[in-house]
């Protein structure tokens, strides 16, 4: 697929600020549109929307379509009537630039309660006739999720691994008296979804109409605590038990001196294939409908993948199996039709992972902060880029710019800054600006690095298992001021 030139900012929703603990989908998204028609950027890219679970990771969630409910504006809310003045009066006091998750999440839900209660009790016919073709159109998957999360709740939030043993092992009669005995704790769980995609899908068609698309994020793995692995066991690597037999992870590498050991369940392909990818091609189709491109983490794990055994301590010990490749590209392609899919190319790349990325035309990554360890070859540094590839300052999973540069080797900023020829007082600027200025059709920096922030704005520390997640933008950082200089940017380097 040929990518436009084009330019984009990182910002992940839960880091917009706002009254209740935790950036969402109101007011201050609506604003942050405003903000990337203003300085004349075109792509939004945010992590993966899905309801999270495991140390709030959005990269960890309890499902692979559902929508994260803590992202439900209750501003909109209330101007929708579903929320009143009243319900707002014991809002807690948060912090202003990070999210509190465990107190924050407590609020929302319930917020989120105090609407389904007014939604049950108050008559409201269009209401109600949209919220039941919501859950007609998503039955494939809603169902079982709502299940899976009514009886999360019941049992204290455990992970169906703990369930009493008819429940967790997925035995229907079990389920069906579940269900029978919970409907409206079911509907509440549905109900929460479909307020996530109302909000989601009109700030959609607002940035739409302001002519910015947005960059989603799939992970290529799903959490073993989700309803995905509940209610589908037979397509991952579960014995009889219900345990995980094999977990993903990849081996050392930069970010890591033992490994990542992710521990979510890896996939049987072989079942996958026997269905045609079935259950890839409905996944593939829910975040074609969230979003414009896809961002499709590790994606060298389509060409093969690092098989850890379930129980091991590090992921320094497994091996390389063969992943799908081409063959579920082709189902996604013939079933879906072109694939608007930027490869997650990081890490290291094996001659297979270059020629499946290459078969489908799907433009890799490139992150300038990985370029100066290395000599002139590397295939970070701009002079090097190819004009088919998304290039970023860092991601998420990086240190901010400013915080890499003063934490890096005296080498290190002494090969970047005669690259750049910089004297380093404004450098993430010249890193902005080179990665702008470069070939790559897509150039993308987190918003941390337009406002120049340090290591304290770091987004996420992979493997360090919890205190991620947590940056919120300042009140008021999107200034008039800020989206003049990115629009020269993008003005300068026909962005």
């Amino acid at each position: 697929m040929n990518l436009p030139r084009a330019s984009g900012i990182l910002l992940h929703p839960t880091s917009f600020p706002g009254p209740d603990g935790i950036g969402d989908l109101g007011p201050e998204a609506y604003q942050w549109i405003d903000f990337l028609k203003d300085s004349d950027t075109t792509l939004w890219q945010v992590l993966p929307l899905g309801p999270t679970g495991y140390g709030d990771s959005p990269y960890q969630c309890f499902s692979a379509f559902a929508g994260n409910p803590y992202l439900i504006s209750p501003t909109l809310l209330l101007d929708q009537g579903l929320l009143t003045r009243a319900d707002f009066t014991d809002r807690p006091v948060f912090p202003a630039e990070g999210v509190d998750y465990g107190n924050a999440i407590q609020w929302k839900l319930t917020l989120l309660n105090r609407a389904f209660t007014r939604f049950t009790t108050r008559q409201d016919d269009e209401l109600q006739k949209r919220f039941n073709q919501f859950c007609k159109e998503n039955a494939a998957w809603l169902q079982d999720y709502a299940i899976f999360m009514a009886i999360k709740e019941s049992q204290g939030g455990r992970s169906w691994l703990d369930w009493d043993k008819a429940l967790k092992m997925h035995e229907l009669a079990a389920v069906q008296l579940f269900t029978d005995s919970n409907m409206q704790a079911i509907q509440e769980q549905q109900f929460k979804q479909f307020l996530f995609f109302e909000q989601w899908n009109a700030l959609k068609e607002y940035a739409h109409a302001n002519g910015v698309k947005i960059i989603g994020d799939v992970p290529i793995f799903v959490s073993m605590d989700s309803a995905d692995v509940w209610a589908h066991r037979e397509l991952f690597f579960i014995d009889s038990k219900g345990n995980p037999i094999f977990i993903a992870g990849v081996p050392p590498d930069y970010f890591s001196p033992t490994g990542q050991l992710w521990g979510n369940p890896l996939y049987n392909w072989k079942k996958h294939r026997d269905s045609g990818f079935a259950w890839w091609i409905e996944r593939m189709r829910a975040s074609l409908q969230l979003f414009d491109w896809i961002r499709l983490d590790h994606f060298r794990g389509f060409a093969a993948y690092w098989k850890i055994k379930a129980g091991s301590p590090t992921a320094e010990v497994g091996i390389w199996e063969k992943g799908p490749g081409a063959a579920l590209f082709t189902a996604l392609e013939n079933t879906l039709g072109e694939l608007p899919i930027i490869a997650e190319d990081l890490g290291v790349i094996t001659p297979d992972v270059v020629a499946l990325r290459e078969k489908f035309s799907f433009p890799g990554m490139c992150i300038l902060q990985f370029a100066f360890g290395g000599d002139p070859a590397d295939r970070f540094l701009p002079h090097n880029y190819v004009r088919n590839s998304v290039v970023y300052t860092g991601t998420h999973d990086n240190n901010t710019t400013l915080g890499w540069f003063n934490m890096s080797s005296s080498a290190e900023r002494d090969f970047c800054l005669k690259y750049l020829g910089s004297g380093g007082e404004d450098i993430v600027a010249n890193m902005i600006r080179t990665i702008w200025s470069s070939v790559a059709s897509f150039s993308i920096a987190p918003m941390q690095d337009f406002l120049n922030l340090d290591t304290h704005a770091r987004m996420n520390y992979p493997s360090k298992a919890d205190g991620n997640w947590c940056w919120r933008m300042a009140p008021n950082a999107e200034s008039v001021e800020l989206a003049g200089r990115i629009r020269d940017l993008n003005f300068l380097y026909s962005r």
